[in-house]
């Protein structure tokens, strides 16, 4: 049961840090986006939103052309100006004066980093665990026995305390 828990708290430990990472990485398109989602202030999260955000996570895009890369259009149409184009995701053309939209291009530089930063984030979370888990062990009564407290210790304590009490009263008198 522990197992199945701390396997479902860690799936949402996932969720939230692809959810925060794919905003700090977002396309030039989606910035756009972003600004003026948040001025209307429309902050509410639903399962396809969280769904859109993993998958642009791991599919980034670019408006970067590269050599000998071939535009295709926007499916959109045609005649978008610069902020239809955005809000269609798609790029505005700034060279060609005959496709004013294109489709974004795969970015697999980006993917590549996004995959190791979250794997070497995914490392040093498992190599501290253990840390952290041993450190919180450690002081628990119940799974380390050194932390118990022994009856016949205990006694003899308690016998030493009764002579030193009898002792320092005789003192004082």
């Amino acid at each position: 049961m522990l197992l199945i828990g701390t396997h479902l708290a860690w799936n949402y430990v996932v969720l939230i840090l692809l959810y925060s990472i794919d905003s700090s990485f977002a396309s030039p398109t989606q910035h756009v986006l972003e600004k003026s989602d948040v001025a209307l202030g429309n902050l509410n999260v639903t399962l396809k939103n969280v769904y859109e955000g993993v998958l642009s996570f791991f599919r980034p895009v670019t408006c970067r052309l590269k050599d000998k890369q071939t535009l295709t259009p926007c499916h959109e149409g045609k005649g978008l100006n610069t902020t239809e184009c955005l809000k269609n995701k798609c790029c505005p053309s700034k060279t060609s004066h005959e496709l004013e939209c294109y489709m974004p291009f795969k970015d697999n530089m980006q993917l590549t980093f996004r995959l190791l930063v979250l794997a070497a984030g995914g490392f040093f979370i498992l190599g501290c665990l253990p840390l952290c888990c041993s450190a919180c062990l450690q002081r628990s009564q119940c799974i380390n026995p050194l932390r118990k407290a022994n009856k016949e210790v205990e006694q003899i304590v308690q016998k030493k305390r009764a002579h030193n009490e009898e002792a320092y009263g005789l003192l004082l008198d």
